[in-house]
């Protein structure tokens, strides 16, 4: 006859949080919205100067914009994204922060 498995309690196996803050807190996304009153070339200066991009990869960015509505100008932490937004609405875009899954 076989012992019946006893399962032990006293030492369970405790898995520790190991992601960091910074990991926690990502990733959020910097979106901006089309909207009808700025123009195409300023939207590109903007995109320009707030995020440092070319000027090729800015006018894909206001392109994207332009044709569907919105398009993820950055991604990364929070405080950073939230920066970036106000920045944005400091040049009259409409940007957005919003959480990734």
């Amino acid at each position: 006859m076989h012992s019946p498995l006893k399962l032990s309690v006293e030492n369970p196996a405790i898995e520790q949080e190991t992601r960091t803050a910074e990991e926690l807190d990502l990733p959020w996304q910097v979106v901006v919205h089309n909207d009808p009153v700025n123009l195409m070339t300023y939207v590109t200066m903007v995109f320009q100067k707030v995020f440092g991009l070319t000027r090729e990869k800015a006018e894909r960015h206001m392109l994207e914009v332009h044709q569907q509505g919105r398009s993820v100008l950055w991604s990364g932490m929070r405080e950073r994204a939230e920066l970036y937004v106000q920045q944005l609405h400091g040049y009259l875009l409409l940007a957005t922060l919003e959480r990734t899954n």
